[in-house]
């Protein structure tokens, strides 16, 4: 008798499994899955990801980047590398947070004067969180056609939905332009108030990375969508050395006949850009010449043709950050124009907390 009813219980513990099995398989198979772009595939014994090219509907309202940027390929200032560096825990711990009702941030707003990374950090998100990096093409998305462009920007929320990815709004003041400007035309307005609904429904997995010069031209309810909020400034006399150090590094720790602080004079007040143009320019001359030109010699040319360049009557120093700095609170509308970097200079961590309007 003992035997059988331990056969029994044998055999029922064998069908509950089976039947727990089976219940499992047709509930994932329920579930909407993620497509991912990338496949892996086996190649000289190695594993390598080979990315799937975009559907045709949205690689016409899309420019794919290639992300190749690290975050520490870039001299940002330590504030901005400490906040970016939090932004991606967050993301690769998401799991640990949604087990606590929390979701991860996901919305960045990049802002500061043209030149100095905003792109390049957006690259860098994408890159070390191995996102595709999807910079929008307005052209494409804005249609004159009333309806045209939500159904647009729809079709693009709903790719990112199932699609994970970084998608680049580049020059974000374009389209998200304060509504109640009464020189705007009604589809600028209509392409607003469809972002935002748009946005409102994207999920964590998606990040959504904007850059401006404008700031202040921002709406105010698109403003308060943006999770986290950096500036991008010029580099400082910090940043300035910790490129030289790289200079150097780069051309073989050789002597290179400026010092440390020659090149900081020199570059003081210039976006990254041109910082970066330096170098890749001093490295084209070095590589030309076939060695007959010495990283010294190359440094030397490239500084000399840097001091003779004739300053144009409007430069992009003398238009500074556009009298605007990032601040918690929606910049309000310009009355008028302010004279070059008279702006106000309240930070971030001086003003009140954003404004809940819109």
């Amino acid at each position: 008798m003992g035997s059988k009813v331990e056969n029994d219980r044998a055999a029922l513990q064998k069908t509950m499994k089976a039947i727990i099995e089976e219940s499992k398989r047709k509930a994932a198979a329920q579930q909407p899955q993620l497509p991912d772009r990338s496949v892996a595939v086996q190649a000289i014994g190695l594993a390598q990801t080979v990315a799937l090219p975009l559907p045709e509907h949205i690689a016409e309202l899309v420019y794919e980047i290639p992300a190749k940027r690290r975050l520490d390929d870039l001299v940002l200032s330590d504030e901005v590398v400490s906040e970016v560096k939090e932004f991606l825990h967050e993301y690769a711990h998401a799991a640990l947070l949604r087990d606590h009702s929390i979701e991860p941030r996901h919305t960045v707003m990049l802002v500061g004067p043209p030149g100095n990374g905003k792109t390049s950090l957006a690259e860098a998100f994408a890159a070390e969180l191995s996102l595709p990096l999807l910079s929008i093409r307005y052209d494409a998305i804005v249609d004159s056609y009333l309806g045209e462009t939500s159904n647009r920007l729809r079709r693009l929320i709903d790719y990112a939905t199932l699609n994970p990815c970084v998608l680049f709004f580049d020059e974000f003041d374009a389209v998200g332009k304060e509504r109640s400007d009464a020189q705007e035309t009604g589809e600028i307005k209509r392409v607003v108030s469809s972002l935002l609904m748009q946005m409102d429904r994207l999920p964590s997995h998606a990040i959504v990375a904007c850059a401006t010069n404008h700031p202040e031209l921002l709406d105010r309810a698109v403003w308060r969508r943006f999770e986290l909020k950096l500036e991008i400034n010029r580099p400082n006399k910090k940043q300035l050395k910790s490129w030289f150090s790289r200079l150097r590094q780069s051309l073989g720790n050789t002597p290179i006949g400026v010092s440390e602080a020659e090149f900081i004079a020199c570059m003081d007040g210039e976006n990254m850009s041109e910082v970066e143009a330096f170098t890749l320019d001093v490295r084209r001359k070095i590589i030309l010449s076939r060695g007959q030109l010495s990283a010294a010699e190359a440094v030397k040319h490239v500084l000399a043709r840097l001091k003779k360049r004739a300053a144009p009557a409007i430069t992009t120093r003398s238009l500074g950050d556009h009298g605007d700095q990032l601040s918690n609170s929606p910049p309000a509308p310009r009355k008028r124009q302010r004279k070059a970097n008279q702006g106000d200079k309240t930070t971030l961590s001086k003003k009140a907390s954003l404004s809940s309007t819109g």
